[in-house]
């Protein structure tokens, strides 16, 4: 097997993949080893704007930055973002190649096989090591045709493969020994060993199943890695419902409506997780309770997901919600919705056509074929021009005479938004303009929030990573996993763990 590179595969969704890739990446990334993520294919409405000027998958740009490296288009090379239940636009090296349903997907894999071939070509000739993160479950009978996401890519580069399972899910035995006896005997033979995540209580009551585990199955568990409450790691797919310990007395009541086809959602996370701010998602069917401010995360189906906002009577509570005084701020999608029209004259999200938006900003959009690409910075257009950075990443040309009141300044000159005569409603296509701490806190204020603390989200990130890494290297057997991938650069390194 190859020996420059390892493959974490998952018994299920949200098994842990991406999070111990990006332990993984962070220890030996300290242990001087140049190391870099990849993921063949990634399927996820959360993406990152890329050194490149492409888009990858948010859990690979995080996994960059454990490896002390900025987003590359060649860590995610295949990226599908869902448009309905049935068709995604497919992204390819960081560009939008075309829009397929699934069957049609399944005919064009092997063309996406090169793109994954060739970026996994260049990064193991340019790193000492390279981490893989597979997708869903080797075990998906009704995928393993032409499979470029797990054990069909491991196959391809005879890639040895560490298969994790959640325990806190339950039946972790019977998820590992099923998905075992589910692979092929040469896909059983590159599987070198178990992780068991998110574990709480005592390991001596599960180690007589550990046991039991490597004897029926002759495969190490290389760890069993402890529940961590509390990490702020920006999630690949699923949006992040659970509360948060530890809040103070709130200062601003926050709500978003959770559509169908929510994007870009961590943008939120700074709000979620403030001390100060008693934050939530509001899911199909619940109504917008009375808050102080009302966010419109972005979109992947801009229209569709305006309709669905209509049928849940959002439009009317967001009507009244202003006429009391609140707040509302869209981002990218979101601000699209909050202005006049969203025509779509190609159809390149749904249906050809054009939507009434819901009239709070004097602007009009045109989805249009090229998409917006860009890392951005600049300033806020509020007293004392507080800084702020993010990227853009959208269909959308917005017009009209709301740009001339603009919500962001940005450093190329450009302005961006656009903030409602009455200072009620601001629209932004930057994505992350909640995460630098200065634009945070003076959001916040705009929103009614008064004098707050301030919270710096990508010190917050960066110390997290660094506990998850810590963590997983106190966990994790390296004799055994240095005995079953000889060679492997860094496993054998000492502990990172009491380092600072």
């Amino acid at each position: 097997m190859i020996r420059n590179a390892l493959m974490v595969q998952g018994t299920t969704s949200d098994a842990g993949k991406s999070t111990l890739v990006a332990a993984l990446c962070r220890i030996l990334w300290r242990r001087g080893v140049r190391v870099a993520p990849f993921k063949p294919q990634n399927m996820a409405l959360n993406s990152a704007v890329t050194v490149d000027g492409g888009e990858i998958g948010r859990a690979q740009a995080l996994q960059a930055l454990a490896c002390g490296l900025e987003a590359h288009t060649d860590f995610n090379p295949v990226l599908l973002k869902p448009t309905t239940d049935r068709k995604a636009q497919v992204i390819i090296h960081g560009q939008v190649a075309t829009d397929l349903d699934a069957k049609a997907y399944h005919d064009y894999k092997p063309r996406a096989m090169d793109a994954v071939l060739a970026s996994w070509g260049r990064l193991t000739a340019g790193f000492d090591c390279v981490l893989v993160e597979g997708a869903g479950s080797p075990a998906e009978i009704n995928l393993r045709a032409r499979d470029i996401a797990n054990m069909g890519f491991a196959e391809a580069v005879d890639c040895p493969v560490i298969l994790v399972a959640d325990i806190d899910r339950g039946g972790v035995f019977a998820h590992l020994v099923g998905t075992l006896e589910l692979l092929s005997p040469s896909e059983q033979a590159r599987v070198v060993g178990f992780v068991i995540n998110r574990f709480r209580g005592d390991i001596a009551l599960l180690e007589p199943g550990l046991d039991w585990l490597e004897e029926r199955t002759g495969k190490p568990v290389l760890a069993v890695l402890p529940y961590l409450h509390g990490l702020m790691l920006d999630a690949e797919d699923a949006i992040a419902t659970a509360a948060v310990d530890g809040k103070k007395a709130a200062k601003l009541k926050v709500v978003a409506p959770a559509y169908p086809r929510t994007s870009n959602h961590n943008d939120l996370d700074p709000l979620r997780l403030h001390p100060q701010v008693d934050f939530r998602w509001i899911g199909p069917g619940e109504p917008l309770p009375p808050a102080d401010l009302i966010v419109l995360p972005g979109s992947k189906a801009v229209r569709a997901d305006l309709d669905w906002l209509r049928a849940q009577g959002h439009d009317r509570a967001i009507a009244r919600h202003l006429r009391y005084g609140g707040k509302v701020i869209g981002l990218c999608g979101g601000y699209q919705m909050l202005g006049r029209s969203i025509a779509d004259p190609l159809g390149l999200e749904g249906l050809p056509g054009t939507t009434p938006g819901l009239g709070f900003l004097a602007v009009d959009t045109m989805l249009e074929t090229e998409k917006q690409l860009r890392n951005v910075s600049g300033h806020l257009s509020f007293d004392g021009a507080p800084a702020m950075h993010g990227y853009e990443i959208h269909l959308g040309v917005t017009d009209g005479d709301g740009l001339s009141r603009p919500a962001v300044r940005l450093a190329d000159g450009r302005p961006d938004g656009a903030i409602s005569a009455d200072d009620q409603v601001l629209g932004t296509y930057c994505h992350g303009v909640f995460d630098h701490p200065e634009a945070l806190t003076a959001l916040l204020r705009w929103a009614g929030a008064g004098a707050v603390d301030t919270v710096d989200f990508a010190a917050r990130r960066e110390a997290d990573l660094d506990r998850l890494a810590a963590a997983v290297d106190a966990a994790f057997d390296w004799k055994k996993l240095a005995a079953a991938c000889p060679g492997l650069p860094g496993v054998g390194g000492e502990s990172i763990v009491g380092r600072g």
